[in-house]
């Protein structure tokens, strides 16, 4: 199947057809004003040239300039002025390389090789001073300013663009942020199912167990408690892989359960009447605590029960609580259990998920502040935790899984916490500003999105600033010279209006020296060169007025040989 050139958009099309025809109309206007310019090289082959570089200056807008500034360069081996209509075309194209071309060097190198060909063809053709101030004055200028405007306009589309970017990108993260509330109310509900629900089934069941062995019993009664242990257990294991489903991976929430009235007292108070073997105390003044603390502790007790309940039911529960000056101890320990206790002692930890409620608590102490630690203890197991009276952190815990870095550190603390925590416990001074905020140096591979677009909007700012400030310095550098040798030329080839009168033909050269200029004006229009001139003469040009700014009249003096044949004078302007 042969390859298709895919086709331009209709839009780019008529966008090209509309510049083309604006400058084939200024095309056009610049051969009517020349005069006695070649239809061919002067018109033909410039509308050619332009219906090529305005379509390839899309993909190619470096060879596109360099096609406008060889029409331009052409000028230059004409014999009318050089000043040609293939400027506009030459600053059009050069403002759609800036327009189009993002990069510096490469448009950079594209401008000075144009600049490079425009002189070399003075050099080799050896034209008069105005050829020159042409090449070195309007050339750069119709290169290197639209190519500045092009860029210009360039960064304003860019700020545009990227400001609707910026704007969809808000749009995505409020619908991630109210996705990741949704998220985080759905583990606030499993967190409290889990430490709520969970805790009630459990002493549900320590209940059961008690009955069952009771003396009083029947055997069917014996039977049909022990289902009821049973089915109690299936819902507890039912419950947890309901929670799974609902409960974000480890670290993503901070959700602390809804708010109850309940007190560590009164969860207490529940056990024991259930039948558990609680034994607590309580050491130390009781401060005032944060309520986010309090129900940190509630949790954490409330946790410490349901897992000695399950996994080790009869053992003896000891519960202390000691406040200290700024922190609050919470100890939950379980001895192991009888060996005669009832048959799901057995299961332990394996049965169901296990460990997800140690995950969450781990979670819940970190966001506040505190640390905790768990593990076997003297045979039975043991929870302890400490929790600051007041929160002072909320940094990311690493999972459920992490290791503990160090005694009373919860996993997966941040460097920073630590140093916070020990600080706090080891009476060591607190880190300073410094290392609690460390200075925005940060490798490019860590440093955030947003940096690494400040940095390159900066670098690109601070090229186009240098840019803008060498290029005024570089275009002054080619002007001032020429535009002093230019005037040089006007004002050494000027005859005053009473020694043109003086002027008598018939009279050599020798005695006619001391009335005529240094030199004759080798730029006379096109109007003047062609006028007829008597046969066999050669004539010379010199302008009437020292002025510059303004169009002056000049005087034609033909000679032949070195005799003064005729002398007239010619309007500034084609009569």
């Amino acid at each position: 199947m042969p390859h298709r050139i895919p086709l331009p958009p209709a839009r780019t099309v008529l966008g090209d057809v509309a510049l083309w025809g604006v400058l084939a109309a200024a095309t056009g206007y610049g051969f009517r004003d020349a005069g006695a310019a070649s239809p061919a090289l002067d018109l033909l082959l410039p509308l050619a040239v332009l219906a090529v570089a305005l379509p390839l200056s899309h993909r190619r807008p470096g060879a596109a300039t360099v096609l406008a500034n060889g029409l331009c360069a052409l000028g230059l081996a004409g014999s009318g002025t050089p000043a040609n209509a293939q400027v506009l075309s030459l600053a059009v194209l050069s403002c759609l390389l800036g327009a189009r071309v993002a990069a510096v060097r490469g448009p950079l190198l594209v401008l000075v090789g144009c600049l490079a060909v425009d002189v070399a063809t003075c050099a080799v053709l050896r034209v008069q001073a105005v050829w020159w101030f042409y090449a070195l004055t309007v050339l750069p200028a119709a290169l290197l300013l639209p190519w500045l405007a092009g860029r210009h306009w360039r960064g304003r589309r860019e700020l545009v663009r990227e400001g609707w970017r910026l704007a969809r990108k808000l749009e995505e993260r409020q619908h991630l942020v109210a996705e990741r509330a949704r998220l985080t109310e759905r583990a606030d509900i499993a967190a409290d199912m889990h430490d709520s629900l969970g805790h009630a089934l459990s002493l549900v069941a320590l209940r059961a167990g008690a009955l069952e062995l009771s003396p009083d019993l029947t055997d069917r009664d014996r039977t049909d408690l022990a289902e009821l242990r049973g089915t109690i257990a299936d819902a507890v294991e039912q419950l947890r892989e309901t929670i799974a489903v609902l409960h974000d991976p480890p670290g993503s929430g901070t959700g602390t359960g809804l708010h109850t009235k309940d007190t560590v007292e009164d969860l207490l108070g529940r056990a024991v009447a259930f039948g558990a073997p609680v034994r607590w105390e309580r050491c130390g003044a009781v401060p005032t605590l944060s309520p986010l603390v309090e129900r940190g502790m509630y949790r954490i007790v409330q946790e410490a029960l349901t897992n000695a309940v399950k996994h080790a039911p009869g053992s003896v529960i000891r519960v202390r609580i000691t406040h200290q000056a700024d922190r609050t101890r919470v100890s939950v320990v379980n001895t192991a259990p009888p060996a005669g206790g009832p048959a799901h002692a057995a299961e332990g930890p394996a049965a169901g998920t296990g460990g997800r409620g140690l995950a969450g608590l781990r979670e819940r102490v970190t966001v506040l502040g505190g640390s905790v630690r768990t593990g076997p203890y003297q045979g039975g197991f043991r929870v302890v935790a400490v929790l600051p009276h007041q929160v002072t952190a909320r940094p990311r815990g690493r999972g459920a899984g992490a290791p503990e870095s160090a005694p009373g550190m919860a996993p997966g603390t941040a460097p920073g916490t630590r140093a916070r925590i020990r600080g706090r416990y080891d009476g060591s001074a607190p880190p300073s500003d410094s290392a609690r905020h460390p200075a925005p140096h940060m490798d490019s591979a860590t440093a955030p999105e947003s940096a690494k677009r400040l940095a390159d909007v900066r670098s690109a700012a601070r090229r186009r600033s240098v840019v803008a400030a060498v290029a005024p310095v570089a275009a002054a550098a080619f002007f001032v010279p020429a535009a002093v040798y230019l005037a040089w030329q006007l004002t050494t080839s000027v005859l005053p209006p009473s020694r043109y009168d003086e002027l008598a033909p018939g009279r050599p050269r020798a005695e006619l020296a001391s009335l005529l200029p240094a030199r004759p004006y080798p730029f006379p229009p096109v109007h003047a060169r062609s006028l007829p001139r008597p046969p066999g003469t050669t004539c010379e040009f010199y302008r009437s007025g020292r002025d510059l700014l303004d169009q002056v009249d000049f005087y034609r003096l033909c000679w032949s040989g070195n005799t003064l044949v005729a002398k007239d004078t010619v309007p500034a302007n084609r009569p």
